[in-house]
């Protein structure tokens, strides 16, 4: 992997992006399909932590403890992500996705056996630590798909997330029937099913010809990649808005379900039926409509677009916590945040991806995940702290930080590469 000084663009020149190098034709139907699964993996607990949580700790620290919980997988994702990301730059995307998928099997099925709250931490540090399943797949996105075409599909497989936030809640919330631990065991055994996939059928996307050839674990620290990436002219208001958008989207994914208990007094069902609901809009936005809106809006319009329906959507939750604690207007405001979050997220992907050198999209892909883990790491608890505040505070501070996001992506800056979008997916 070419260091960041190596690899910088000059400023009046698009970034090194070569086209994809040809790879098995069941590379994108066995990524689309990994991919699926696991959202699906990922979104059957949503509807239960919060209840699995309680029998724990008090009800009065609920939503303080889903945010502890959160920020030490975030810090262990935070402190590995960087190393799973070039490990994959230099030894292939395959056998990192094996790994880091049999690590979550191992950390859910420890959650689902519990028993002491300290059983529940240490099952979220083993999981945060293997947490490279999804930047390694977004590299290998990246390896198999030119670069005019990478927004397009960094679309349909948040599309084909959504479905799976659809059917995973839902599924979740039928299994909450049987037991709480029950979506728990599901997707330790989804996350199995998905390493034998990678291990048997899925084939390398990184050609040896493409890969790193040096690897400096002194340049690995997580807060080096992510300087490095900050340092990076075409990257830098791209990784702002990142991380101002990333924020107010961990305030929602942790505190709904606890605000949904609260404020109108949902239980595990009815907030597996909503998350299934923000599955159905990721379809719209992402898998029938995200083409039309970057042809017609560029990316980064349909970006700054996507946080004004995330801003309307803070807005609507503050509303909720405070003053109209209705469930349609904590349905309707999900929802809204959730169509504003997809159209974003996809194309937001697609700039940052077009940004860098094949070579380098492992590298790009962790300091991402270490990024986002570094959120991770202070929005739960700064969310829990601000919960028990004033229940609306964390969105009313979500929605300054989005319209600060918008401004800084709105400008024309904001991207240095001139790469065109081809819509379609193919």
């Amino acid at each position: 992997m070419s260091t960041p000084e190596e690899s910088h663009t000059p400023p009046d020149q698009p970034a090194d992006a070569p086209s994809a190098t040809p790879t098995h034709p069941l590379a994108w139907p066995l990524l689309i399909a990994i991919t699926f699964l696991t959202t699906i993996g990922m979104t059957i607990v949503f509807p239960v932590l919060p209840f699995i949580l309680r029998e724990y700790v008090p009800e009065t620290s609920l939503a303080l403890w889903v945010g502890v919980l959160e920020g030490v997988y975030a810090l262990c994702a935070f402190l590995a992500a960087p190393f799973l990301g070039s490990f994959s730059d230099r030894w292939g995307r395959k056998p990192i996705l094996v790994v880091s998928v049999l690590g979550s099997a191992v950390g859910y099925v420890m959650f689902g056996i519990g028993g002491a709250l300290w059983v529940l931490l240490v099952s979220r540090i083993i999981d945060g630590l293997t947490a490279g399943d999804m930047p390694v797949m977004f590299a290998y996105l990246a390896d198999i798909t030119p670069p005019e075409k990478r927004a397009a599909r960094y679309g349909l497989l948040g599309a084909l997330g959504g479905i799976g936030t659809m059917v995973g809640p839902a599924i979740g919330a039928y299994l909450a029937t049987i037991s709480l631990s029950a979506p728990v065991f599901a997707t330790a055994a989804i996350a199995v099913l998905i390493g034998l996939i990678a291990a048997v059928v899925l084939p390398e996307s990184l050609s040896p010809a493409n890969r790193s050839t040096t690897l400096d674990l002194t340049e690995l620290h997580p807060l080096k990649v992510i300087s490095a990436a900050f340092a990076r002219r075409e990257l830098r208001s791209l990784l702002i808005g990142f991380t101002l958008i990333s924020i107010p989207f961990a305030f929602f994914v942790n505190n709904v379900s606890v605000l949904a208990l609260d404020a109108v007094h949902w239980g595990p069902t009815e907030v597996g039926l909503l998350l299934s609901g923000v599955g159905v809009v990721d379809i719209i936005i992402q898998g029938l409509l995200l083409g039309l809106l970057v042809k017609r809006f560029g990316e980064r319009g349909v970006v700054v677009g996507g946080m004004v329906g995330q801003l309307v959507g803070c807005v609507g939750l503050a509303l909720v916590a405070v003053f109209v604690p209705l469930t349609w207007v904590l349905a309707t405001a999900s929802l809204v945040f959730a169509a504003g979050q997809g159209g974003m997220q996809a194309a937001l992907d697609g700039l940052m991806s077009s940004s860098v050198a094949a070579d380098e999209q492992g590298w790009l892909a962790g300091g991402l995940s270490s990024l986002g883990s570094a959120v991770q790491m202070t929005a739960p608890l700064l969310a829990g702290w601000l919960y028990g505040f004033s229940h609306g505070a964390p969105h009313w501070i979500g929605a300054a930080l989005i319209a600060l996001a918008a401004f800084t992506l709105a400008r024309p800056t904001a991207s240095a590469s001139p790469v065109l979008v081809d819509p379609s997916p193919a």
